[in-house]
């Protein structure tokens, strides 16, 4: 870092402001598929191998899958019902939704079953009924050590009810286990999982009840240690330094990816890409998206993180269809 760099970064902090660390990566690139994927927003996207499946938002669609190696979009079997406000993961080469939601604004309803989709079958199976005490949607969603943990997330679409819950879940056993609440309350979530550490950063607390859908962001960062299974907050120096929700966030290596959002403080969906290195505990700024989004997800493949589709304006459109490529 260059010195006048250091002494900005130590002027701007001695006052109470945030400073970047800017990052060299390259910019995101617009990629230019064969054919294209159907446009859609509050859907999700996971990787099995080097392909990446497509699924959800609002509406019934199809299951797309994209070949990287080609860039061709394949269309499968459409979802069993409508799915969208979630993180599906990817387990034993098999794409698992699990606190979803279904139906239209502002009641969505929590899915209450795990929905299963094999690839190379092409295939949706209806898997185990998920806990009713433990049923919401708009959760993070993440694997590790071959076990499933979801956490936090809303049980009333949109209008209220947020909960702090976190989830531990055996797909071999089908068995799960209630860890402890995370320290704050937060829906439109996505989280992450870096060197045995769920990070979760960004979402909000969705209240159409009183008419507070976009505005209650939580700056906040918790994290969760899987090993020693305690929460912690980071200094409020370090929270999100663009404050989001339905935003996608990705494990980069050491750093942890916060991608695109919405929130009131603009129309357009938010394209900061901000990165939090946990080597280091400070923010990185990343370069832009090239087009804003929010209600998507992003996933790495050999080195690459892909976003795709989603929201262009906060709310419920335009829908994208467009892919977006970090190296």
């Amino acid at each position: 870092m260059k010195v006048s760099t250091i002494i900005q970064h130590v002027i701007l902090t001695s006052i109470g402001f945030l400073s970047f660390v800017s990052s060299n990566a390259q910019s995101w690139e617009t990629a230019l598929p064969t054919n294209n994927c159907t446009n859609r927003h509050e859907n999700t996207l996971t990787a099995v191998g080097t392909k990446i499946v497509l699924l959800g938002g609002r509406g019934i669609k199809s299951t797309e899958i994209y070949d990287t190696k080609t860039q061709t979009w394949t269309k499968s079997v459409e979802t069993p019902l409508e799915i969208h406000h979630l993180q599906a993961v990817t387990y034993n080469n098999e794409v698992y939704v699990m606190m979803a939601m279904t139906g239209g604004y502002p009641h969505e309803t929590p899915i209450p079953n795990i929905y299963i989709f094999n690839i190379e079958k092409g295939e949706w199976r209806k898997g185990p009924e998920i806990p009713k005490d433990r049923l919401r949607g708009s959760a993070g969603c993440v694997v590790y050590k071959n076990k499933i943990y979801m956490v936090c997330g809303i049980l009333d679409g949109h209008w209220d009810g947020h909960v702090a819950w976190l989830d531990e879940y055996d797909p071999k056993t089908n068995t799960w286990v209630k860890l402890g609440d995370a320290p704050h309350l937060r829906d439109h979530v996505s989280v992450a999982v870096i060197k045995d550490k769920l990070y979760v950063a960004g979402g909000r607390r969705s209240t159409a009840r009183i008419n507070q859908v976009l505005n209650l962001t939580e700056p906040a960062v918790d994290v969760y240690d899987l090993k020693k299974k305690t929460w912690q907050t980071l200094p409020a120096e370090l929270n999100l330094p663009t404050q989001r929700a339905g935003n996608s966030s990705v494990a980069f290596g050491d750093k942890l990816l916060v991608i695109g959002g919405e929130s009131p403080a603009q129309v357009p969906s938010h394209s900061e890409v901000e990165a939090f290195d946990t080597k280091k505990m400070q923010w990185v700024k990343f370069p832009s998206l090239n087009k804003g989004r929010h209600g998507t997800g992003a996933t790495v493949i050999e080195g690459k993180v892909y976003s795709i589709a989603g929201s262009g304006n906060r709310g419920g459109g335009p829908e994208l269809n467009s892919i977006e490529v970090l190296k």
